[in-house]
């Protein structure tokens, strides 16, 4: 993925739409959460240091994505550089991998692509389930690991996913896992490094965006001047 169609898209995740008709929705299948053995075991609370919720092997898989969602050019370092993955396993190990603010009692029902995931399962169960499924469909094709594929083939298998071409199985929404790993990649590349990614403020400096300022008082009677603002991290005002 170019850089400029990474930055054009940022403004295109949530599309207005209209809801679907009454009758036309068909119901998920697979029952409600709080229905014996389907309640899932949420995530450990974060640990401090290492990795909080992924295996090595899922990290290494999400950095190679991530690296193909945001390749290194002469503007900044890529995604995997950046640490999207070490955000994404932090985020995963807390709440929003839990879904803790989501209503996920059901009744599930499919709706409109607009409308978003309409299911029982967290965010981290999606990547556990999903980064599985992705190994077993690149071993079908290539006999590999997604992490040990060129990198012409694992964008091959990305724009497959895009186009929900690729065959996950029947538990895995193909083309929700993609925009949920894209979502969470650009997240991690532009939030502030104080969450695990965007190393160094990469992706600010890129930008010109200044950060977690108080404020800009001072800036205010230098109209039509290039500031040059250093950006300031969480982490530097966090003392």
């Amino acid at each position: 993925m170019k850089r400029r169609e990474f930055l054009s898209s940022l403004a295109v995740l949530g599309v207005a739409s209209t809801l679907p008709a009454a009758g036309k929705a068909a119901e998920v299948s697979g029952g409600q959460p709080w229905e014996p053995g389907k309640i899932q075991t949420p995530p450990a609370p974060p640990r401090k240091g290492g990795l909080q919720f992924f295996t090595q092997h899922e990290f290494e898989t999400v950095g190679a994505i991530a690296e193909c969602f945001i390749p290194a050019d002469e503007l900044s370092i890529s995604g995997k550089e950046a640490g999207c993955a070490t955000f994404i396993d932090r985020q995963l190990a807390g709440d929003y991998g839990r879904a803790a603010t989501l209503y996920r009692r059901g009744r599930f029902i499919k709706g409109t692509p607009e409308q978003g995931p309409q299911s029982a399962l967290t965010p981290a169960e999606r990547y556990r389930q999903g980064l599985k499924a992705l190994d077993t469909a690149t071993h079908k094709r290539f006999g590999k690991d997604f992490v040990a594929l060129s990198t012409e083939q694992q964008e091959q298998l990305l724009h497959a996913m895009e186009a929900n071409n690729l065959d996950l199985g029947p538990e895995v929404d193909t083309k929700v896992l993609f925009e949920l790993l894209l979502q969470n990649v650009r997240e991690g590349f532009l939030a502030d490094p104080i969450y695990g990614g965007n190393k160094g403020m990469a992706s600010w400096n890129m930008i010109g965006f200044p950060g977690a300022r108080y404020d800009f008082r001072d800036l205010l009677s230098k109209k039509g001047q290039k500031l040059n603002i250093i950006p300031t991290s969480l982490i530097d005002n966090s003392l």
